[in-house]
């Protein structure tokens, strides 16, 4: 493996004439990921990506080869993977055959490449593209995506990638989508000596080249394709062997700049065993427990890098009692790399249910009042402007645009779920996230592999388990922008309650109402229901605050702030 590592770095270094200039900025194509796939990328499957990618500080730039393999699964000609335009391309081949400049093209960042033969399903072909040049500089990382160009405060270069909106295309060649996910990923990271290059998956040792350049390598396996990552710094490593419930073990690693406070290291480090102990409790078993934990300190916020996820909130203590950024991160894990939307319209199955697990967290370490307090956040924050869930496919990113539902995504996605537990109860929630994440109910290590879920799997998983017919909760909560609104009336003795949904479709949510602290369950089967309230009773509706509805104190708040 190393000879043929050696003959990648000369190969890099000896560039041939180039055969297009690049554009100068990426394509309009090129910013957006998760969108429509051309019918050759449906054709095939994506069994290989052999990344040799040297990142040169001095200049911003990267030289790089890429190595694909695809399986086709129907008759296909080409081959076709996206490429920010930004790149040189410098030779194209498949199978070891040079490809002629007439025989491929890459306009607007789409890759189209000839085969000169038609591949039948079973068959395999070998895509090799070099190319070099200026990457996109993210404007607003993890945001706004692409190379963090960054100095570390020893004065060395720190460089990280993030492209979860802008997609992989950014940096290397790929099928940008979340449905082109790669069965492995090689990586062979040259970088100037003095740094380091933690990546995805398995460490598979360093290459000195003896020229002031190493070379990292790493094994990653069922990875989405922006999942893959490179950071690049002056990192030192803490590490440690975590026991989990399920009777296996891994490594845990944190690779942190070597100027921190030791003691805050040790702190945020602490962190990895408790927090890696609730999600194998409340979701599953780790899903890469085959490969590893990992995290590495980056220059911008964060990302659910897989097995390495990416940490830059600079030890930062708050009230919660966690690192919310590092448990964040590490719920994608499960939610977004173990389980992957069908597409960016299910997105709040990644940050939704992901975002859930905080306040869930914060009761698990310190009890009910800590879990109610992150709740009430994320409800005082919700904009209810768009439906999360809109019914039709989008691109990721655009979420965040001007008719994208916006951080909704995460704070109403996880007031949704807590609705949903209040109403089915803890067994019937927590299987159908199992089983929702695995697969399966009962998932074990090795019985198990990544899966892809929508939001109408998920309807259809609780209500399997439950055995009732709950699409009304989730039209009422993501495929509406407004929240569900709990009319009251009263007249004499009697007080009125009636659901009213932004859509007008029924909502039969039952609802509890205190009366002088006696608390009693309206079924509201139609969406309406009546109680007896004796005159001067104190009257209180949803008491433990289980149901997520419109409450006219945290409008009057959200007016007044705005």
């Amino acid at each position: 493996m190393f000879t043929r590592l050696a003959m990648t770095a000369v190969l890099l270094a000896a560039t041939p004439a180039l055969a297009q200039e690049p554009a100068r900025e990426s394509s309009a194509f090129t910013l957006r990921s998760d969108q429509p796939r051309a019918p050759e990328q449906e054709a095939v499957t994506f069994d290989l990506a052999d990344l040799a990618i040297r990142v040169l500080p001095e200049t911003k730039s990267i030289d790089a080869v890429a190595t694909l393999t695809f399986t086709a699964t129907a008759p296909v000609e080409r081959l076709v993977v996206e490429l920010d335009g930004r790149f040189t391309i410098s030779g194209v081949q498949v199978d070891g055959a040079e490809v002629p400049p007439d025989a491929w093209a890459n306009p607007d960042g789409r890759l189209s490449v000839e085969i000169g033969r038609t591949l039948v399903p079973g068959q395999s072909a070998v895509l090799r593209v070099a190319y070099s040049g200026l990457p996109r500089v993210a404007p607003q990382a993890p945001w706004d995506g692409g190379f963090v160009w960054s100095t570390a405060p020893s004065g060395e270069p720190w460089i990280a990638t993030a492209v979860q909106g802008e997609g992989c295309d950014l940096f290397w060649p790929c099928i940008d989508s979340a449905l082109a996910e790669v069965k492995r990923v090689d990586l062979h990271i040259t970088v100037p000596s003095a740094l380091s290059a933690p990546s995805n998956g398995r460490f598979l040792g360093i290459v000195d080249h003896g020229d002031g350049w190493t070379t990292w390598n790493w094994s990653a396996r069922d990875i989405n394709p922006y999942a893959i990552a490179l950071n690049i710094g002056p990192y030192a490593k803490v590490e440690a062997t975590y026991s989990s419930r399920f009777g296996n073990a891994f490594p845990m690693e944190y690779w942190h700049l070597k100027s921190d406070d030791p003691a805050k290291v040790a702190a945020l480090f602490a962190q990895f065993a408790p927090m890696l102990d609730f999600f194998e409790a409340t979701v599953g078993p780790y899903p890469f427990a085959d490969e590893k934990m990992g995290v590495v300190e980056t220059p911008h916020l964060g990302m659910e890098h897989q097995t390495i996820n990416a940490y830059g909130n600079g030890y930062r203590i708050d009230l919660r009692g966690y690192d919310w950024l590092l448990q964040h991160e590490l719920a994608h894990e499960w939610f977004g790399n173990q389980m992957t939307n069908a597409n960016a319209d299910d997105f709040w199955l990644h940050e939704g249910l992901g975002t859930y697990m905080q306040p869930l967290y914060a009761g698990w370490l310190n009890g009910d009042r800590y879990m109610q307090v992150e709740l009430g956040k994320l409800h005082a924050d919700l904009a209810n402007r768009y439906p999360v869930v809109s019914g039709q496919p989008r691109s990721a990113g655009s979420y965040l645009d001007d008719a994208g539902p916006g951080n909704d995504i995460y704070f109403k996605g996880a007031l949704t779920a807590h609705t949903l537990r209040m109403l089915i109860g803890d067994e019937a929630f927590f299987r159908s996230i199992t089983t929702l994440v695995y697969g399966r109910p009962d998932p074990a290590p090795g019985n198990f592999t990544t899966v892809r879920r929508s939001t109408q799997d998920f309807i259809d998983i609780v209500e399997a388990e439950t055995g009732r017919e709950l699409d009304w909760l989730f039209r009422g909560y993501l495929m509406n922008a407004a929240l569900p609104v709990l009319n009251q009336s009263r007249e004499g003795d009697r007080l009125a309650l009636s659901w009213t949904t932004g859509d007008g479709a029924p909502f039969p949510m039952p609802i509890e109402v205190s009366v002088d602290g006696v608390v009693t369950t309206l079924p509201m089967t139609d969406g309406r229901g009546e109680i007896a309230v004796r005159p001067h009773a104190h009257v209180l509706i949803d008491p433990d605050n289980k149901v997520l509805r419109r409450l006219d104190l945290i409008e009057t708040y959200r007016n007044r702030s705005n």
